[in-house]
């Protein structure tokens, strides 16, 4: 499994690489807020690690911004045991927080059992979206789907039975891939997807965007 780290000291940073490298964990650490929109291109990520005071910014923009959108479940750093920075991690959704210092095994830990409450399997049909491997069967087939094919379904997935713009798709193809993109480009994309995936699973809402009917 993959752990996106977002922390600016080093000493702790590499401490948590390390140990968590030791249980089997592959972590991209990143040490600013203007890195980790690149980073994001190295996923998909099981969970997210996010310091909350950092040099050019702080932790909660990037779970808002990035980590929130594509459905990433979230444990919040913090060097103090502040009411204010605790209830703001719970009312932004993060699934945990913990104070520094902290015990690395209980990090992970926690880590362990957020990654077990967020394994999903979301079925629209005959398609089965498995996000612990990830993996996507269709009759029982599996569909081999690219990078961002997957992370486009997986933002569907997560905001399932709402409609996602068209608009908020190319910004999000962009933070993904860099490329400039249009509406054009959304087209194709898409077309490609609910070729591999069939017409009835990602729905079409004229003139707005895309709907994933799934559970």
């Amino acid at each position: 499994m993959k752990i996106f780290l977002l922390e600016d000291n080093s000493s702790i940073a590499k401490g948590l690489v390390y140990s968590l490298a030791q249980k089997g964990f592959d972590v991209r650490w990143v040490s600013e807020c203007k890195a980790a929109e690149s980073a994001m291109n190295d996923g998909p990520y099981s969970a997210a690690v996010l310091d909350i005071n950092l040099p050019d910014g702080n932790g909660f923009d990037v779970y808002k911004n990035l980590i929130k959108p594509a459905g990433i479940p979230a444990l919040f750093l913090t060097v103090r045991d502040d009411e204010d920075d605790i209830v703001k991690c719970i009312e932004a959704g993060a699934e945990d927080y913990m104070t520094k210092p902290f015990s690395t095994r209980e990090l992970i830990a926690r880590l362990n059992r957020i990654l077990g409450r967020s394994h999903k399997v979301i079925t629209a049909g005959d398609v089965v979206f498995d996000t612990e491997k990830p993996e996507v069967t269709r009759g029982g087939e599996v569909v081999p789907l690219t990078s961002l094919e997957l992370k486009l379904l997986t933002l569907l997935c997560n905001n399932s039975g709402r409609v996602i713009s068209r608009g908020n798709i190319i910004d999000k193809i962009w933070e993904w891939t860099g490329n400039d993109v249009n509406d054009n480009t959304v087209t194709v994309y898409m077309k490609r997807l609910r070729d591999k995936l069939g017409d009835d699973v990602i729905v079409t809402v004229k003139g707005i965007g895309y709907r994933f009917d799934g559970r």
